[in-house]
């Protein structure tokens, strides 16, 4: 926890002279974030989002799409990006270990401005910080290993806007057949939830309450066998998964494979008035 505090005190934020959003969040895993940053990545032209990109085979920095053209593969991007290149086709996505590296290439690109997926703890960007609290906060306050914080649950206190789930946004789920476009259908009486995200059982939540969870670690990579034997046990099934998972199994061609799209209510409560302002003193 001092080493944290130490860090943010003295670090030296760079300006890189294009508005620079960060969403992001100190408790241990899944908050919204992506969520999150496709809504408001949404509203602006020449967005641009950068991130990490966990789970992905690759190393360094990659442009998965530029301007809405997918320019590279899921091995490449993550699954986390390729669902952002994919819900965003007016914008660039780009993933990268270096996110300050990622900010000048987004610059190089002509982009107007750049979201931070889980920036927060990049003390040495200037930028405009976005916190996400749960529901419910973590019983443990300590931070990690033992704990359920990222980072010290002051840091709260940093925040130039908090959105917190139930107040501030909601999540809204409607199943659909495969993709975003599609019309939304009905459940039937057998369903199962096959998903490689933080924290699964949250899905459970917009569900009915004899929902089956085939649960694995986030960001796996599905195996071929591993698909085989669920299309066989399953079969009966509507087999229910994120937008996040389905990136990485609409190429198994599975026949019962349903779409929990997830869609984010902001609520007019939230005031995004000193985010404009920011984003306007670069203009």
């Amino acid at each position: 926890m001092l080493i944290i505090l130490t860090k943010r005190t003295f670090a030296k934020e760079k300006d890189f002279g294009i508005p620079v959003i960060s969403i992001g969040n100190i408790i241990v895993g899944g908050s919204g974030k992506t969520p999150i940053a496709i809504k408001l990545a949404s509203k602006y032209d020449n967005a641009c989002v950068i991130l990490r990109g966990y789970g992905r085979a690759s190393k360094g920095l990659y442009v998965i799409s530029n301007k809405g053209q997918i320019l590279e593969d899921i091995s490449v991007s993550g699954d986390e990006a390729m669902l952002l290149a994919k819900s965003l086709p007016n914008a660039t996505i780009i993933v990268s270990e270096d996110r300050s590296k990622a900010i000048l290439k987004a610059k190089e690109l002509k982009c107007k401005i750049v979201f931070l997926d889980d920036g927060f703890s990049k003390y040495n960007i200037k930028k405009f910080n976005i916190l996400l609290r749960p529901k419910n906060e973590p019983t443990n306050f300590y931070c990690l290993p033992s704990g359920g914080y990222r980072e010290p649950k002051g840091l709260y206190a940093y925040a130039d806007l908090e959105l917190k789930e139930g107040k501030d946004f909601n999540r809204i789920i409607t199943i659909k057949k495969n993709t975003k476009d599609d019309k939304e259908v009905a459940l039937n009486e057998n369903v199962i939830v096959l998903t490689a995200i933080s924290k699964p059982k949250r899905l459970l939540e917009f569900l009915p309450k004899d929902t089956k969870l085939l649960a694995y670690p986030d960001h796996h990579t599905f195996l071929e066998s591993e698909i085989e034997d669920i299309k066989e046990k399953y079969k009966e099934y509507q087999i229910l998964t994120t937008g996040k998972d389905l990136v990485k199994l609409e190429s198994f061609d599975i026949k019962n494979l349903y779409l929990m799209d997830l869609d984010i209510k902001i609520e007019n409560i939230v005031d995004f008035s000193m985010m404009k302002e920011y984003i306007k003193n670069y203009d």
